[in-house]
Formats: structure tokens, sequence, C-alpha cells
């Protein structure tokens, strides 16, 4: 994939930016909008396993920490294979990879939902998690490549993307989960087979626009991480997940409610997550910068956990902090992703793989972590760690400021 999209050859001129924003975010390719909707569905799958962890838990008879290993499972998959991402779409192509992505997604999901044991559905999760990684990966490069606004606004797109599915995942989890927990994974499966059918009618064949240039080695992305300010960026998301995946694996456990309610509850902070991703993050890059901005995003996010930590048997509480944590979530989701795609110089595939690699090792440590803590101790503890992580991320960022501060200088069609 090249560092610039065909589409908008002229980026690089001074006049780029003006050009885009006549453009807007909404006038893009009809291939765009089928990775777009296809990103909806493979990101629904985070949230629409949310509503129905306890029903899990009772229904298979194990404990919060064993079903938390369903994100560990999951995360840990998808962080290892990130590094062959790259490997594989520049052989395979960008349509290619994100067609297998999808292939092994419905095929996993659909396994999982005929599942009997909860170790059998750990090892499915971690397959769905493989499909995962080849879809994430490859579908933000090719919203980057075939869109026609320019990488500021294709990766808004992006997250809009990410947004529109983490919210309503949970909403349709609770909705087939209150029939049956094997609903949602029957449901992910289902909607994926339609992803399927877009992508490989609306996506063009493989070209230029499409496909990486040149092969990409497997220790591309350990290359990568050579430079300094994109293993700040992937060390900082790898702690601020052990707060995202505490709270996304752990407090459906502590607030009491049933499937139809947790999935409003994760809606309200998923549709939070969307706009602010989209709306909100822009602005507070254009007015202080994304390294102060991902700071504060991150500074409140640590208190939330903590206000959870401390107020965790006050189920409104909960309830609230969970909704807001969405806010701070979404911005800082984009502000890192934005960081991320400007940080080096190499090719942007790469540098998500590398990134995302280091990421979803926090996302693969902290559910088990958090069930485990509670274990231990008691369920104040899993929160008041999370927070902990979060605000060492901050302090991490600060540290290596002068190794990353050159992504406020970035263009943004670069």
């Amino acid at each position: 994939m090249s560092s610039t999209p065909q589409s908008v050859a002229t980026s690089s001129s001074k006049t780029a930016s003006s050009s885009e924003e006549k453009k807007g975010l909404l006038s893009q390719p009809r291939s765009v909008w089928a990775v777009f909707f296809a990103c909806i569905i493979a990101f629904m799958g985070l949230g629409l396993v949310d509503p129905i962890l306890p029903a899990i838990a009772k229904q298979l008879h194990a404990t919060p920490s064993q079903v938390s290993l369903l994100f560990t499972s999951y995360n840990a998959v998808m962080a290892v294979a990130m590094l062959i991402t790259g490997a594989i779409s520049s052989r395979l192509g960008i349509k290619w990879t994100l067609l297998t992505g999808i292939i092994i997604i419905a095929l996993f999901s659909a396994l999982g939902g005929f599942s009997n044991s909860i170790w059998s559905l750990v090892g499915l999760r971690g397959g769905w998690g493989l499909g995962n990684a080849l879809f994430v990966a490859t579908s933000l490069a090719a919203i980057v490549s075939l869109s026609n606004s320019g990488t500021a606004k294709a990766i808004i797109l992006y997250e809009a993307a990410i947004g529109l599915g983490i919210s309503v995942g949970p909403l349709l989890g609770g909705w087939l989960g209150g029939m049956s927990w094997r609903g949602p994974f029957l449901g992910v499966a289902t909607l994926m087979v339609v992803a399927f059918i877009g992508l490989i009618t609306l996506m063009p064949k493989a070209n230029k626009k499409n496909t990486l240039k040149a092969k990409t080695s497997l220790l591309d992305p350990f290359r990568a991480l050579k430079h300094r300010s994109l293993l700040v960026f992937g060390i900082t998301a790898s702690l601020y997940n052990f707060g995202f995946f505490t709270l996304l694996a752990y407090a459906p456990f502590v607030m009491g409610l049933d499937e139809h309610g947790l999935g409003f509850v994760f809606l309200g902070w998923g549709i939070l997550l969307a706009i602010t991703s989209v709306f909100m993050a822009p602005k507070l890059q254009q007015r202080f910068g994304t390294i102060k901005s991902m700071s504060v995003m991150l500074f409140l996010f640590a208190l939330l956990l903590l206000v959870m930590g401390i107020w965790t048997s006050t189920q409104w509480v909960i309830i609230a902090a969970v909704i807001l944590a969405g806010a701070m979530l979404g911005n800082n989701n984009t502000l890192i992703t934005t960081a991320v795609m400007n940080a080096a110089p190499v090719e942007r595939s790469t540098a998500s793989a590398a990134y995302s690699f280091l990421r979803f090792i926090g996302g693969a440590i902290a559910p088990y972590l958090a069930g485990k803590l509670a274990e231990w101790y008691n369920p104040q503890v899993p929160f008041i760690v999370g927070a902990g992580f979060v605000f060492v991320s901050v302090l991490f960022i600060w540290i290596n400021y002068k190794h990353v501060n050159h992504v406020d200088h970035a263009g943004s069609g670069h």
C-alpha cells in the first residue's frame, strides 16, 4: 500500500487540505462504504459478547475469570496474528485478505454458537481473533487507500465504523442473548456472510490501489518498533487497554443487570464512543494537539475507573461511569490511531501491525487478571488496578514526549 492514497495524489500540495474539506467525509466510493459496513459488523463482535458474559458463566458453570478468557484468547491471538497480517495482505492483496478474515470470523463464531463448554468456546474465540486480526489490520489500510478524502478523514470514517459496531453490538447481543447466549455468536456468523457478499461485489479487483506494492516481511513490524515513537504509542495503548478491557470484560459482572439491561448500558457507552471519535476528537486535535488531548482523555478515563473501584457496590455509579467512559475512549481511539499513522516513516499497514501487536497484549492480559483479582481480593480491586495502568500510560507518554511530539506537526493529508 502506498503511503498516500492514489485518489488524492495531490494531497502533498499545500492546497490539499482545502480540496479535502470540499469533498467531505461522506463523498466516498462504494468500495469504501462496503468496507465501512463490514467494519461495523466485525466490531459488533467485540461488544456483542458483553451482555451475555454473566449468562455464559451461569449456563456453562464457569467463573468470571474463566469467562473473561473469551476476551483473553481473542486478544492474544489477535496480537500475534497482527505480526503476519502485513505479510499475508501483501501477497493476497487487501481485498482477499479482508474476505479471508471474514470467512474465518463467520466460521468460528458459528462454531462458538454450537459449543457446549467454556473451554471449547475460549478456543473458538481465539480462532475468531485470527479472522479479526486479518480483517482489522487490513480494513484500515483499505479505507485509507480507497478513500478520496485524505488520511485524516479516512481514519475518522474507520473510527466511526468501530464506534457504530461497538455501540450496536451490545444492543443486538442483549436482544439475541435474551433468547439464548448462543444467539449472538450465530448472529455474527450470519452478518459476516452479508459483509462477505458486499465486499466481493463492491470492492474493485486487485490493482495498485488495493494491493501492497512490495511484499512485506514477517520481520517488518519488529523493525518498525525500532522507531521510538511507534514503540511509545504501542506501549501506551497496551497500558490503557488494561483499563479498557477491565471495563469491558469485568464491569458486566458487578452491574447486576440482565442481558437486555447490559445491552442498553453498553449501547450508551458505544454511542458516546462513536460520536466523540468522529466529531470531538478532530476538534480537540486541532485546538490542543494530539498528545495533550490524548493525555487528558486517558487521565479522565483513569479517574472514572478509580470512581468505579471506590463505589463498586453502587449500581448507578457503575452504569454512569461505563457510559461516560465511552466518551474518553472514543476520543482517545481516534487520537492514538491518527498519531500512529504519522508516527514513523514506514508503510501504514506495517505501523498498524506493530502497534496492534503491543496494544492487544494488554487486551489479552487484562480481562483474566481482572477476574482473578476479584476472586483473590474483592470486586473493587480490578478497577483500581486498571486505573493504575491507565495513569502509568499518561506518565509514559510525557516521559517520552520528545519522541512523539512530531505527530502534532504532521499534516492531516499525509
